[in-house]
């Protein structure tokens, strides 16, 4: 029994436990669920303004909390941020695609890397070092873990992006088809922006705050073509870029804008029916996987499982 209790078990074991109750802890710090049922059916009793005045007082320890470790993060990202103009300028518009829109967005996202970096190396030391020691080979499975917490973050925000283009993709033909209606009802392009942001707001609420941006922007003394560019530019997709540069040539040529952003519309519906049975094609190829792997075993040893056994019994009989 005491051989068991060494270093090499002792620390891996202490790792373990110490994120366990880290995480445990920060999940309970930031949950907005009741953990039992006695405080389910407390919150639910209660009066309508002691449960509003509950939740403004968790959003509002929420907020610390984000403020405290956005801080941190600013602070760590000084030292790493881009010097250079154009890669700032590229990391800016990629978080800005991403959606966050912030001031210290760079400086916030360069000092989480970093806290990623020094989790991977924090987490992997204790782990290989007592037990390997410092060979080449464990030194590079920590710098592995390090550049592995380094880029989660640029991964985390990649995906952030993909499926941010992927909701302004799939709700633009729908917010162009009301546009539609509200141009050809006697609005005017920003006023149709503006009907089209309210009224989808909880159906497509990323591109309903991308038309409320453009709006104020309208509002605020730009010119609409650069607005236009912008809202473009800041949502990374393909099709909004196309709509600007439909909408800005309707305008400078005095074409009916109407009848263009019924031509826009019609071309992304089609599109996205297109990329919908692109996806019910990939199905059959993507389902054969899971199907060799757990399916077809179960059912194998299910169909020759019987046979099997009594040929196995024969053998043994002779």
């Amino acid at each position: 029994m005491i051989g068991l209790f060494t270093w090499d078990t002792i620390i891996p074991f202490s790792v373990f436990l110490a994120i366990t109750l880290g995480v445990w802890e920060l999940l309970s710090a930031i949950a907005d669920r009741p953990v039992n049922a006695e405080e389910r059916l407390r919150r639910v009793s209660a009066d309508p303004t002691v449960r509003k005045n509950e939740s403004s007082t968790l959003a509002m320890r929420q907020e610390r909390l984000q403020a405290k470790v956005a801080e941190a993060a600013k602070k760590l990202g000084q030292a790493s941020r881009p010097k250079d103009e154009v890669e700032l300028g590229k990391l800016r518009l990629r978080l800005l695609n991403a959606g966050f829109r912030g001031e210290q967005a760079v400086l916030v996202f360069c000092g989480l890397k970093l806290i990623c970096l020094l989790a991977g190396l924090g987490i992997s030391v204790p782990l290989i070092a007592p037990r390997y020691g410092l060979t080449p080979a464990s030194l590079s499975y920590i710098l592995m873990a390090g550049c592995l917490g380094f880029y989660v973050p640029d991964v985390i925000v990649n995906h952030l992006k993909k499926r941010r283009a992927e909701s302004i993709f799939l709700s633009l033909p729908d917010a162009l088809d009301l546009m539609v209606v509200c141009v050809e009802a006697g609005l005017g392009l920003d006023s149709a922006m503006r009907r089209v942001a309210s009224e989808l707001q909880s159906a497509c609420p990323v591109l309903c705050d991308e038309f409320a941006i453009a709006n104020f922007q309208v509002q605020m003394g730009r010119a609409r073509k650069d607005v236009l560019r912008d809202l473009g530019t800041r949502t990374g997709v393909d099709d909004v870029r196309a709509l600007a540069a439909v909408i800005i040539q309707a305008e400078k040529f005095g074409a009916s804008i109407g009848a263009a952003l019924r031509v826009q519309s019609d071309a992304m519906r089609l599109k996205r029916r297109q990329l919908a049975e692109e996806r019910a094609a990939k199905t059959a190829v993507k389902i054969m996987i899971p199907l060799i792997l757990f399916i077809f075993p179960g059912v194998f040893v299910v169909l020759v499982g019987p046979a099997g056994l009594q040929i196995a019994k024969m053998m043994m009989s002779k």
